[in-house]
C-alpha cells in the first residue's frame, strides 16, 4: 500500500480538506473562541520562540473531535510565519515516509501529525531522535555491516493531535513541552461562534436561533457550523432571507437533532442499553454490534458527550445509561440505577420524561 504524503500547507492557509470549513476556521488567536487557558498559553509560547527567533517547542493537543485542534495547529504556523506540513499517524506507515517528512522541513516550520496516537512503534521510535536532538539516524547496509549515519534536521515543531492521549505511550508524550487539553465549549462560546460563521456566510441568524443552534450543538464547534450550514440551505429553499427560531426548530428537527443536541445514533445507543442490555452494563464490542457502528466510532465521537453529560458511564464491566438517560428516553428507571440528579427523581421533582 502506498502512503500518503503530507500535505504543505503555507502560513496563509488552513490545512482542513473540506472547502466549505476553510473559511469558516479562525485565523488567529484573537478571532479563536473558547479554549481560553490554552490559547492565552500557546500565544505566549509563540511570542517568546518568535522574539527568540527560534523554533516553537513541541504541542501536544488532546480532546474529542472537533474542538477545534486542527485550527490551532494553523494558527501556530501563522504567528510564527512559517509552513505547516500535515500527515496523520495511519498515513506514515514506513520509515522511509517519515524521512521524507522531515527532510522536507524548513527552519522553524510546524509538522501537524493528526491522530498520532496510531502512529506505529517502529515509527514512533525513530521519531524521538528527531524531537529531541533534530536528529534522523539513516542506516546503511546490513548484518554486520550496517552502519547508521545521523542526519542533521532543522529546528522544526511538532504538533500532535489526538483524541486518546491514552493510547499515547509514556516516551512520546514526555517528549511534548506543551500538552493542552481542549474541553467541550460552553452554549455561549458556541452562540458566538454561531454568529461569526453565519456572518461568514452572509446568512443573518437572529440571536435565539443562534443560541439555539449552539445549544444541540454538543459542545463542538464543527458540529455547530455542520447544523448551520444545513438550516442555511433549509432558508434558501424556502426562500427566508434569514433564520428565525422556529426556522431553526422547524430545521433541527427535520434533521432529528433534539433538545439536548442528541442525534440517531446518540438515541439509539441510550435505547441499546436501556431495552436490549436492561441498563447495563454492556461491553463496547457488543454495544456495537447491537447498533451497527464501528467501536472505535462509538467510544471516540459519542461516549464523550454522552459521558460530559451525565447519561452514559463507564464501568469495568460495561457501559451503563444512568437516569437521565432514562428520563430522555421516557422511560421509567430502576430502583438499581444510579446516575446523576438521583436526588430529584427520589423526591418526585423529575419526572420520567424529563431533564
Amino acid at each position: 500500500m502506498t502512503s500518503t504524503p503530507p500535505r504543505l500547507v503555507g502560513a496563509g492557509e488552513s490545512p482542513d480538506e473540506p472547502a466549505h470549513d476553510t473559511h469558516l476556521r479562525p485565523r488567529s488567536f484573537d478571532d479563536y473562541v473558547g479554549q481560553k487557558k490554552v490559547v492565552d498559553n500557546l500565544r505566549v509560547f509563540c511570542e517568546a520562540a518568535r522574539r527568540r527567533g527560534e523554533s516553537m517547542e513541541h504541542v501536544l493537543l488532546w480532546g474529542p473531535p472537533g474542538l477545534g485542534k486542527t485550527s490551532l495547529a494553523t494558527i501556530i504556523a501563522r504567528e510564527m510565519g512559517v509552513d505547516i506540513h500535515v500527515t496523520s499517524g495511519p498515513a506514515v506507515e514506513k520509515k522511509g515516509d517519515l524521512a521524507g517528512i522531515l527532510t522536507s522541513l524548513k527552519e522553524r516550520d510546524v509538522l501537524f501529525i493528526d491522530e498520532i496516537h496510531r502512529l506505529s512503534p517502529v515509527i514512533e521510535e525513530n521519531l524521538y531522535p528527531a524531537m529531541e536532538d533534530f536528529r534522523f539516524d539513516v542506516i546503511i547496509g546490513e548484518g554486520p555491516h550496517a552502519r547508521s549515519i545521523p542526519l542533521a534536521l532543522p529546528r522544526f515543531t511538532l504538533i500532535g493531535a489526538t483524541t486518546r492521549t491514552g493510547l499515547l505511550t509514556g516516551p512520546l508524550r514526555d517528549r511534548f513541552g506543551y500538552v493542552a487539553r481542549l474541553g467541550f465549549y460552553t452554549v455561549e462560546e458556541l452562540t458566538h461562534i454561531v454568529k461569526r460563521s453565519a456572518g461568514i456566510l452572509s446568512v443573518p441568524v437572529h440571536d435565539d436561533a443562534a443560541q439555539e443552534i449552539a445549544r444541540r450543538s454538543r459542545g463542538t464547534p464543527r458540529v455547530a457550523n455542520r447544523l448551520l450550514r444545513r438550516i442555511r440551505d433549509f432558508a434558501e429553499v424556502e426562500g427566508r432571507k434569514d433564520v428565525a427560531l422556529p426556522l431553526a426548530r422547524a430545521a433541527l428537527k427535520r434533521l432529528e437533532v433534539d433538545e439536548k443536541g442528541f442525534d440517531e445514533m446518540d438515541r439509539a445507543l441510550l435505547a441499546a442499553i436501556v431495552d436490549k442490555f436492561g441498563g447495563g452494563p454492556v461491553g463496547l464490542d457488543t454495544l456495537a454490534a447491537s447498533v451497527g457502528e464501528e467501536a472505535q466510532t462509538i467510544e471516540d465521537v459519542y461516549e464523550p458527550f454522552l459521558i460530559q453529560e451525565g447519561f452514559l458511564t463507564r464501568t469495568p464491566r460495561g457501559r451503563t445509561a444512568t437516569r437521565l438517560a432514562y428520563a430522555h428516553l421516557g422511560k421509567t428507571p430502576p430502583v438499581t440505577v444510579t446516575g446523576a440528579q438521583d436526588d430529584l427523581f427520589t423526591a418526585g421533582r423529575l419526572p420520567p420524561g424529563e431533564g
